[in-house]
This record gives C-alpha cells, sequence and structure tokens, in this order.
C-alpha cells in the first residue's frame, strides 16, 4: 500500500491569492491534501518565513514546490520579486484563464477560497512555469510605459492650451505651426495679442530668438514677428490681457515644452541600454522604424523567446482573429484585443508612419498597397491589421534567426 501510495505522489503546490500588501497561501502536499492555510504579510520577516517553508518541503522532497498565483498588477510585483530574488519558478496566472479554470469548483468567493482552488485546480492542470525575463526587459517595459505617459499627458495639457487660446489669441495657431517648438515659446511670451501690439516687431524680434530653445535665425524671427503684429491687430480676443487664463496657457506651453525634453532624453536613454542588443538592431534595420519604436517594440514585446511562434505572438498582442458562429448565425470576423492594447496601439502608428514616409521600400507598404488594390478591396484598418500581422510574423522570424530586415532577399515568411 506504501509504495502504490508513493506511486501517485506528485510535488508540493504552493498556492497564493494576492491582494495589497498581503496574501493567503495555501500549502498542498503530493498526495493532495492541505498542509498549511495562513495569511502572508509582504514584509521581509514573512517573506522570509515562507522561504524556509519552502526550503523545507523541498529538502523533503528533493525537489522545489509549484508555485502559482494570479497576476494583480502592481499587488503581486513584491510575491514575484521574492521568488526571482530566491530562484524560484513559478506560474503567474492571467486572472481571467484562472478564473476559467476554477469555475466549475468555486462555491463561495474568498481569498482564503481562491488559493485552495488555485492549489487543487493545479494538480489538474498542465501549467507552466511563467517566462522570466532579463532585467534590461523590465527596465524597457518600465521606460515604455512612462513614455506612454508621458505623451498621454502632453496631448492632454495641448487640448487644455488649445482651448484656452480659442479665447485670449485664436489667429495664434493658424500662423505657426502648433506641434513646434516656436509655438510653444510665443504662447508663453505672447499668450494675448494686446501684449504684442505693446512692443515693435525689433523687440519681439529679440525675444523669440532669445526665448526658442532651438537656433532660430534674425531673418526668420523678423518674418514671425511681423506676422505676429499683423494677426495681432485684427484680433478680437474673447479675454481680457489680464485674465487668469492668459497665465493658465502660459503654464500648459511650458509645462509641454518640459515633458517634450523629458520623452526626448527617455527615448536617448533607452537607445543607449539597448545599444548592441539582437532586438535592437533587427528593428532597427527595418525602413520607417526609428530609435523610438525600436525601444518601445522591445519595451512591450520583451525578450521573443518567450514566444514559441508567430501565432502566440499575434495573441498576445491581440491581433488573432475572433470568429464566431452559431446556427445560421455568422458574425463578422474581429480581433481579439484580449492582448496587450500598448503594443497593439505601437504597431497601428508604425504602420501607419511607414505608409506615409518616402524613403526604402518596405514588404508591409507594398502589402498594404496590394490589398487595397484587390478585387475586394481592403478597407484601411483592415489592411492596417493585415500588415501588422505580417511584421509579427517577419519579426519573429529575424528575431529567432538573428537575420536583419533586407527588402531584396525576403524570408520565406515575408513572401506568404
Amino acid at each position: 500500500m506504501i509504495g502504490q501510495k508513493e506511486k501517485f505522489k506528485m510535488k508540493h503546490v504552493v498556492a497564493l491569492d494576492v491582494s495589497k500588501g498581503k496574501s493567503i497561501v495555501a500549502i498542498y502536499d503530493g498526495y493532495r491534501q492541505c498542509e498549511f492555510e495562513g495569511e502572508l504579510n509582504h514584509t521581509r520577516v514573512d517573506f522570509e518565513r515562507l522561504h524556509k517553508r519552502m526550503e523545507d518541503i523541498k529538502l523533503l522532497d528533493g525537489q522545489a514546490p509549484d508555485i502559482v498565483f494570479e497576476a494583480t498588477g502592481v499587488y503581486s510585483k513584491p510575491v514575484e520579486a521574492f521568488f526571482k530574488d530566491y530562484g524560484y519558478a513559478y506560474c503567474r496566472m492571467n486572472p481571467l484563464e484562472a478564473n476559467l479554470q476554477m469555475a466549475k469548483m468555486r462555491r463561495n468567493k474568498t481569498d482564503l477560497s481562491d488559493a485552495h482552488e488555485l492549489a487543487k485546480t493545479h494538480f489538474k492542470m498542465e501549467r507552466e512555469n511563467t517566462y522570466i525575463q532579463d532585467d534590461y526587459y523590465e527596465q524597457m517595459r518600465a521606460m515604455t510605459r512612462y513614455y506612454d505617459e508621458i505623451e498621454e499627458e502632453i496631448i492632454l495639457l495641448k487640448s487644455r492650451m488649445h482651448a484656452i487660446l480659442h479665447l485670449s489669441f485664436p489667429e495664434l495657431e493658424k500662423v505657426i505651426t502648433p506641434s513646434s517648438a516656436l509655438f510653444l515659446n510665443i504662447v508663453q511670451l505672447y499668450p494675448h495679442p494686446a501684449l504684442l501690439l505693446a512692443h515693435s516687431k525689433t523687440i519681439i524680434k529679440n525675444r523669440l530668438k532669445a526665448n526658442t530653445r532651438k537656433n532660430l535665425s534674425l531673418v526668420r524671427a523678423e518674418a514671425k514677428a511681423t506676422i505676429l503684429l499683423e494677426v495681432a491687430q485684427n484680433s478680437y480676443p474673447a479675454v481680457k490681457v489680464n485674465d487668469i487664463r492668459c497665465d493658465q496657457v502660459r503654464d500648459y506651453a511650458a509645462r509641454i515644452g518640459d515633458l517634450l525634453e523629458k520623452k526626448n532624453s527617455l527615448v536617448k536613454q533607452m537607445a543607449k541600454l539597448s545599444e548592441g542588443r539582437k532586438e535592437y538592431v533587427v528593428y532597427r534595420s527595418i525602413p520607417g522604424i526609428g530609435d523610438s519604436t525600436a525601444c518601445r517594440l522591445i519595451g512591450e514585446i520583451g525578450d521573443i523567446r518567450r514566444f514559441q511562434n508567430a501565432k502566440q505572438l499575434n495573441a498576445y498582442a491581440g491581433i488573432d482573429i475572433m470568429r464566431y458562429q452559431s446556427g445560421n448565425t455568422h458574425y463578422r470576423d474581429r480581433i481579439n484585443k484580449r492582448g496587450n492594447k500598448h503594443l497593439r496601439k505601437i504597431l497601428y502608428f508604425m504602420v501607419c508612419a511607414m505608409l506615409m514616409a518616402k524613403g526604402k521600400p518596405n514588404h508591409f507598404v507594398d502589402y498594404y498597397y496590394k490589398l487595397k488594390k484587390q478585387p475586394q478591396r481592403k478597407p484601411h484598418k483592415v489592411a492596417i491589421i493585415a500588415c501588422i500581422n505580417k511584421f509579427l510574423k517577419v519579426t519573429f522570424q529575424l528575431l529567432t534567426r538573428g537575420i536583419l530586415y533586407d527588402y531584396e532577399s525576403a524570408l520565406p515568411a515575408q513572401k506568404s
């Protein structure tokens, strides 16, 4: 009997239900019996106690226990860091996947029951350990998300600045390019036409040259001063020159300028960190991809070795096809969108930028126009998604084989 029992013995399972600042731990032995349950505070003392308990299990079984927990955003990061620091392999589950696996067994919903159900289902499910990436990819992911935050803040501030300028100096956006550094400089100096009319053309010219962050020639500065004075004389603002909103729009312009500098600095930092990296060199070899896009792709895709094939990469990006058919009901195919929305956004605007760029040809632009010229022409967004799908297939092959992109000698994946 003992020998037969030993035959069916499995590894210990340590399951954690993670929440803010603490976790509920359930440990099951190899015979699927609960051996321990308790609360784990995310402190050094409690983590060391858990480590001691797991080392005892390792001595008893001759192998480390299986570890499983749900990803809960920032709350699960301390738990993940603990397992990484002590060299434990673990399975970090997508909450949706965990809920689907535990749905049949679950009756009550508590943190304690969740930990137990995670452990019980682990004996029945073939769960793979999470691929642990190099710290480089974690840093690139963090910087990419920081870049996105800065970008979102810039868009918000530009919207607010645009709204106030319609009240204080509506003609300004018509005569000066709103995306330029010069425009931000003028908004800070002259948010109201009355401020321009109080100075001579020479003073305005000198102030523009002295305060613009990028070099501005005297000739160009004088031309801009002339245009500004002309529109200021004919402008009829909705607010007075001493209105608080003039100070407000100055502040917005200054903050946008600082954020743009920070964004550019962040791209340089990512590019420097990526120098000599295979992924960076491969992405940069593709026409239409610059430092910013290459670095952000690395940040969101991470280590390509964690994907077994291009289909997994497509699913991770959320552009795999979702099809629904029941009886006589057929819905139009759509992309899944359950993947990484940040990566999907980067890829979408990357292909759009490739279409607008005039330079070296690439197969993704060729493929787009091929889809648009077919007898049944594809809509713009459908063609873009098809190009993204092709791009992921190609880059997967390039990265896994360590080959640079070459338009003339396309890989088989590029011809498909």
